[in-house]
């Protein structure tokens, strides 16, 4: 059994990391599990634990999908969170424009059917999780710095593949190793 989960591998700008170390050192007294830098992604499809069998059988499903996928390009914009402002439980930052992305997610949950996994229950929200909110010190604090990073963004970052993760869960933090690596088709130059 395999921890598994499809993504887009992000490699935000210079400029929005800075950002990101700014809100990470203004909200360091509170009790946030912050995504590391090397492991920033856009969550597809989280499967959980999966049976090594149906790797293969993941595999071409995402492989047929990226072969009927242009290429895209979208910026990281407006940090969020998760949950109400006296009980926030995530911070995120969307994606623009993001109709591309939503497409894609709902092909790839409804492509995965055929093998024998169910569409999330939730609404496909495309965003990039930053932090998980373990407990907070003060919430007013908290809620007025998250609403001064709120116009925060990247430049265009391209997205030419999407991945198959394995995560492996240490004390120190997660590790993820991609299981596959599958192209989408190059957009043509105007």
């Amino acid at each position: 059994m395999k921890r598994l989960f499809t993504a887009l591998k992000i490699n935000p700008d210079a400029e929005f990391l800075a950002k990101y170390h700014e809100l990470m050192m203004e909200l360091r007294h509170e009790q946030i599990k912050w995504v590391e830098e090397k492991n920033i992604h856009i969550t597809l499809k989280f499967f959980g634990e999966t049976e090594d069998r149906k790797i293969p059988e993941i595999c071409s499903v995402l492989e047929k999908r990226a072969t009927a996928t242009l290429s895209m390009d979208f910026k990281l914009a407006g940090l969020g969170i998760f949950g109400s402002s006296y009980a926030p439980r995530v911070i995120w930052v969307g994606i623009e424009p993001y109709s591309e992305l939503s497409l894609l997610m709902k092909n790839i949950h409804q492509d995965l059917i055929s093998v024998g996994f169910d569409p999330d229950r939730q609404n496909l929200v495309p965003h990039l999780t930053l932090g998980r909110i373990k407990f907070l010190k003060d919430k007013v604090i908290f809620n007025r710095t998250i609403d001064r990073f709120k116009s925060v963004s990247s430049s265009l970052i391209p997205i030419r593949e999407v991945v198959l993760y394995e995560s492996i869960l240490h004390r120190e933090g997660p590790e993820y190793i991609a299981l596959g690596k599958f192209s989408f088709i190059k957009k043509e130059l105007p």
